[in-house]
Parts: structure tokens; C-alpha cells; sequence
């Protein structure tokens, strides 16, 4: 039987939550948090065409999310093999005279990050769009630990309780700190300056809501100001995929799961 339906026969909470397109809001929320980790936020820069391609990440990491989610068997072998194999050679030394850390890609404790930053967002932006999906949080949470599992963290390393994972993100938080490469990088994904016209005019959109969800910690290290129209925007944003979530079928909701399904697919082995 699969990870993802439940012994009744219906979805998970991950399989139903995951592929939501109002989602999508969280999705700077993510790489922002990531980007203030910094071993991840100097791996990124290191090792990453992030400022010349900043969605290549949030593309990839959306088709991880859904091949994992709703993939069949051979979507997610693709899906992991590539993580994996991007991963593999991504690793750098502590840098004394630059005050860089040493990371690898294979760590445990930033892929546990990486899969921490991308449940928070989900279940933020759920909470705000999605009817009646706060009531599996508990479930929705213990499924999310696939995205660090199917890599290199260990099960255990996953924290055992939602409110275990909410001192852990604490803390995680408190540690977090950006430089001025990675606060670029902020920006150069908000630019997007070689994506197609339609994705730039919805940025900067995307740059408020971001600036509105982030945690409070985070959004200061980035040097973000929660203004009025900032808040205003991300309220408007919110109350339409609310409204969306409500009005629209499921095959429209679930239209850019299906494009990235589709390009997975498209992959080749080993291809990074």
C-alpha cells in the first residue's frame, strides 16, 4: 500500500495538501529561510547558479515536493536521484579570513532544515487558504519528513512531536544570520531577470507576500520592513487563493503539480 493512502483508502494529508497551488505563496518563504541558514545560504552561493537562474531552485525543489507527494514510483526515483546527485560534490571548507562555515549538502542536519522550512510554509500558508486542513496538521506533519528521509537524514533525526518541532524551529531561528551574498540572492530571486515576462510581473507580488510571511527573525536579518502595502498586499494575495481554494476544481488547483510531473518525466538519468 502506498506511504500516501491511508488504510480507508483516501489520500494522506500529504498527498491532498501538497499539490494545492495556493501553496505556492509559501514558496519564497522557504528559500528565504533557507538562504539564512549559513552553511545552506553559502552552498547555494558557492555551488549554484542561483543569481544568474534564482527559480531553477524553487522549480526543482517544487518537483521533489510533488514526486514525492503524488509521483508515481519511478517520479520520485528520478526526482531523488537528481537531488542526490546535485548534492553529491556540493561541500566547501571553513573560511577563517571570510568568516564562511564549512557545509556539505549531505548533512543530515541541513537537509533536516531544508525539510523543516518547506513543512512550516506549508502548514502557514494552509492554514490561511486551505478549508478545514489545520485539523491534520499532526498527520500532514509526520508525512512531511519523507522530503529529508528520501535523502540523507536518518528518521529519528525527524522531531518526534509537532510541538518538538516547534522548539526545534526556535531555536533553528535564533541561529540563523544572512551576509550580504546571500541577501542578494534575495533579491536576485524576486528579480528573476531571465524568467519570462509573465513570471517577473507576478514578483512583485511575491517578494510582499514573502516579506509578510516570514518569520519575524528572519524577515529582519534580510533587512525587510513589514509596511502597511506590504501588508496590504499580502492580504489581498491571501484572500484570493482562499477564494480560489473554495471556488475552483480540483484539476485547475492542481494544474502546476501537473506541469512539473510532466517535466520530471522529461528528465534523464543522471541529468543535474
Amino acid at each position: 500500500m502506498s506511504r500516501h493512502v491511508r488504510k480507508t483508502g483516501e489520500p494522506s494529508a500529504f498527498s491532498r495538501v501538497a499539490p494545492e497551488a495556493g501553496l505556492l505563496l509559501g514558496a519564497g518563504r522557504a528559500i528565504l529561510m533557507q538562504l539564512a541558514h549559513p552553511q545552506i545560504g553559502e552552498a547555494i552561493a558557492q555551488h549554484s547558479d542561483f543569481a544568474s537562474n534564482p527559480l531553477s531552485r524553487l522549480m526543482h525543489t517544487l518537483g521533489y515536493i510533488y514526486a514525492l507527494s503524488n509521483g508515481n514510483a519511478e517520479q520520485q526515483r528520478t526526482m531523488i536521484a537528481y537531488v542526490n546527485g546535485a548534492h553529491r560534490t556540493v561541500r566547501g571548507t571553513r573560511n577563517e579570513a571570510e568568516g564562511t562555515p564549512a557545509y556539505s549538502a549531505l548533512d543530515p542536519r541541513l537537509q533536516l532544515w531544508v525539510a523543516a522550512t518547506l513543512f512550516d510554509s506549508a502548514r502557514v500558508i494552509a492554514r490561511q487558504v486551505l478549508a478545514g486542513d489545520g485539523a491534520h496538521d499532526e498527520e500532514l506533519y509526520e508525512q512531511y519528513s519523507l522530503l529529508g528521509e528520501a535523502l540523507q537524514m536518518p528518521k529519528d533525526l525527524w522531531p518526534a512531536t509537532i510541538q518538538d518541532f516547534d522548539q526545534y524551529l526556535e531555536q533553528a531561528l535564533a541561529a540563523l544570520s544572512t551576509t550580504g551574498r546571500t541577501r542578494q540572492l534575495a533579491e536576485d530571486l524576486f528579480a528573476a531577470r531571465n524568467a519570462p515576462w509573465w513570471i517577473r510581473a507576478c514578483l512583485p507580488l511575491m517578494r510582499d507576500v514573502t516579506i509578510a510571511q516570514l518569520p519575524a527573525l528572519v524577515r529582519d536579518q534580510f533587512g525587510y520592513e513589514l509596511s502597511k502595502k506590504v501588508h496590504r498586499r499580502n492580504a489581498v494575495a491571501i484572500a484570493a487563493a482562499r477564494m480560489a481554494s473554495r471556488v475552483l476544481p480540483t484539476p485547475i488547483r492542481h494544474l502546476p503539480m501537473k506541469i512539473m510531473l510532466r517535466h520530471v518525466d522529461r528528465m534523464t538519468p543522471g541529468q543535474h
